[in-house]
């Protein structure tokens, strides 16, 4: 697929502002000594070859948007070459294959977000259940409403590990548990763990889930599905404090943390309906 004129010069902008931005004695070329020859500061193409162990006049291709559908790995090897973030990372992949990438850059990704803005920005939402919890579901920022949910008002430290593993959570507060809570949350561990597989909190908690008598049998049967999510989900609960009734759900990410997420639930009293 022929890139525009326009995306060309995008790219080439940006992987040349990379480039520029790296010393190529930080990545084992020997220090420029003066005299004649490239003055340009930062990684030359023929540098970016060779730590790409590409051919001669690969990454030249590349940069200049004449490499058609270039590689997952040569994409993957050139944003982390260049130290690009996740940002970016997308970026390239959007603009050369027209597509998302198929997981984060970084193992890291997700997990560094202004948890002091975003509760601030929480503080201020009232009437509905919210929170925000990193790639690794540590539960970042929350309100009032969101602490009500639970027993003795106290929110737990990691929103997963609370939702499948905490005996409290199965019997008394998720209601039907087995049938269509843990179906619904394990696919989305299994899809965070997969685009994140370094991550060492995210091995725990799947090494944890598998090797739970409870959870594990379940995780097993309903983790490899497709995630049964869309706004305005319905799962049934009881409230520690309003009793049993519904939350509505939807969820964002943000753009800067991916992987991250931002929940916004309404609690509805009574009994769930029968389609829950």
């Amino acid at each position: 697929m022929r890139m525009s004129t326009s995306d060309r010069s995008r790219l080439k902008e940006i992987l040349q502002a990379r480039r520029a931005a790296i010393d190529p004695v930080t990545m084992g070329f020997p220090q420029r000594m003066p005299g004649p020859g490239r003055r340009a500061t930062g990684l030359s193409q023929e540098q970016m070859d060779s730590l790409l162990t590409r051919t001669p006049g690969t990454y030249n291709r590349f940069e200049n948007g004449q490499l058609a559908n270039p590689s997952a790995d040569l994409l993957t090897t050139v944003a982390r070459t260049l130290r690009m973030d996740e940002q970016e990372w997308a970026f390239i992949w959007l603009i050369t294959r027209k597509e998302n990438p198929p997981h984060a850059l970084h193992s890291s990704s997700g997990t560094s977000i202004a948890a002091g803005v975003w509760q601030r920005v929480i503080d201020q939402i009232s009437g509905a259940i919210a929170y925000v919890s990193d790639a690794e579901w540590n539960v970042i920022a929350h309100n009032r409403e969101f602490r009500r949910l639970f027993p003795r008002g106290q929110a737990p430290s990691n929103i997963m590990r609370w939702l499948l593993l905490d005996p409290e959570a199965r019997t008394d507060v998720l209601m039907d548990w087995e049938t269509v809570w843990a179906p619904a949350m394990m696919p989305h561990m299994k899809h965070g763990v997969e685009l994140r597989p370094e991550n060492p909190a995210l091995g725990r908690l799947v090494y944890d889930v598998l090797n739970d008598p409870v959870a594990g049998p379940v995780y097993r049967e309903h983790a490899a599905a497709p995630i049964p999510f869309f706004d305005g989900s319905e799962l049934p609960i009881r409230h520690a404090v309003d009793g049993p009734g519904w939350l509505t759900t939807c969820l964002a990410e943000p753009v800067t943390a991916p992987g991250a997420r931002v929940n916004l639930s309404f609690y509805t009293p009574g009994e769930p309906p029968t389609h829950l």
